[in-house]
């Protein structure tokens, strides 16, 4: 039976005297996110949100705990859980619990068993509209709780991987509700995905390993926003940067860009470094491990961990050792070879690194929050797709981030507007 979030156990954080910390840090974002800020003012008066359950499933982040304010301010009961079992800040979850009132139920490095049971946590406060990353709540819903779904106005998706699953349930005729992909808004994909994942994916790598990127062989396997983000600021960092991809259309982009392209086979013999931000399933395999370079690094930066086929590298390995905080060293039984892996194969931005910068989490977060308010003004009247968030509101949210970077630009005059919208007028 379904509860209300009073009800339900208030919180399960791994420290609550981590709060002082955690609020310092989640305030200093906060100077970083303008947008969002504005939009909790807005919220705070209006009040969009009011009595409505909500559940948030996102890395538990400072720029995360932000966004859970606004909805707050907007008035929804939001209960908040982690996305990935190694993405949580301690401290945030410890401040948004001691400090907001916010249920938190999220630890780092909670294993497996638990986020599942955190997520069943959240589905049993019965919630009204759902924030995923990743797709585990709906697709736990539509699986184990379907009793819920009448209850559920819709609701909203940030990553590529989830945007996946969401049209495979849409293709199977299983979606319950409409979706916000919020993934697809320009503010998010172009801007998240390509500057955030660029740069956090990097200190990822280089706050695990303190490693010096000039002169390495990076392998970026998928040349998505994420891809063309990690290749960028590798090549930026002196890398010499191979681009892996299935998409011809991608590859040429890759190849125009000024990136050599090949084979995930061929690349895995020259690569020192190895990122995957595919989204799919063990694209780097048995195969591809067992050629590689002696001390060889490889990681992952998209959603889920299995990108790396682990399970194979364990089985192929006769010693695994732990040799830095998130740097896991296997020696292989055949060769002798060492293939270094970061993160468990979770997100190592989030893993061993702080996630993207506030500014960037700005506009993505404000796409959240603007499409659970889309959500409540339209409840009944959205098909049960995959919905985008409408262009007007995707402009809003870059014209307030321009305004507060101070960057002013040009306006259409009236005659421009005519001409635009005439097919009478030629050469």
């Amino acid at each position: 039976m379904s509860t209300s979030v009073a009800q339900v156990k208030h919180y399960d954080v791994a420290d609550l005297a981590l709060a002082p910390l955690g609020r310092k840090r989640i305030e200093w974002a906060d100077r970083e996110m303008p947008v969002l800020r504005l939009i909790r003012e807005r919220f705070a008066k209006e009040r969009p949100l009011e009595g409505l359950r909500l559940v948030a499933c996102c890395h538990v982040t400072t720029e995360t705990a932000n966004l859970a304010r606004t909805l707050q301010a907007g008035g929804a009961e939001a209960v908040l859980i982690a996305s990935n079992p190694l993405s949580t800040q301690d401290d945030v979850a410890a401040s948004l619990v001691a400090d907001f009132g916010i249920p938190v139920f999220a630890r780092k490095g909670e294993s497996t068993d638990d986020y599942r049971k955190h997520v069943l946590l959240a589905l049993d406060t019965n919630p009204h509209l759902i924030i995923d990353d990743g797709g585990d709540v709906v697709s736990t819903l539509v699986k184990e709780r379907s009793d819920l779904v009448p209850n559920v106005l819709g609701s909203t998706e940030e990553t590529t991987t989830g945007i996946q699953r969401l049209k495979a349930m849409q293709a199977s005729g299983v979606l319950p509700f409409p979706v916000i992909a919020v993934n697809d808004a320009q503010t998010k994909h172009m801007f998240d995905n390509r500057y955030g994942t660029g740069q956090s994916t990097l200190d990822g790598v280089i706050r695990a390993t303190n490693l010096l990127m000039a002169g390495r062989t990076l392998v970026v396997v998928g040349y998505g926003w994420c891809g063309k983000g990690v290749a960028m600021r590798g090549r930026g960092l002196g890398a010499n940067v191979i681009v892996c991809e299935v998409n011809p259309i991608r590859a040429i982009e890759a190849v125009m860009d000024g990136f050599r392209v090949m084979p995930i086979a061929e690349a895995a013999t020259q690569g020192d470094v190895f990122i995957t931000v595919t989204g799919n399933r063990h694209v780097i395999d048995r195969q591809h491990f067992a050629v590689m370079k002696d001390g060889a690094i490889v990681c992952n930066s998209g959603h889920f961990d299995l990108e790396l086929n682990l399970v194979a590298l364990r089985e192929m390995a006769r010693e695994v050792r732990d040799v830095r905080p998130f740097v896991q060293e296997y020696e292989l039984a055949e060769t002798g070879r060492r293939v270094i892996v970061l993160g468990e194969g979770r997100l190592i931005n989030l893993a061993a690194a702080e996630g993207h910068p506030a500014s960037v989490m700005d506009m993505s977060f404000a796409n959240q929050a603007l499409s659970a308010e889309y959500l409540k003004k339209h409840a009944g009247s959205l098909e049960k797709t995959i919905h985008r968030l409408p262009e007007e509101v995707d402009l809003e949210i870059a014209s307030l981030k321009l305004e507060a970077m101070g960057v002013r630009i040009d306006t259409l005059t009236a005659e421009m507007v005519e001409y635009i919208n005439s097919w009478e007028h030629g050469t």
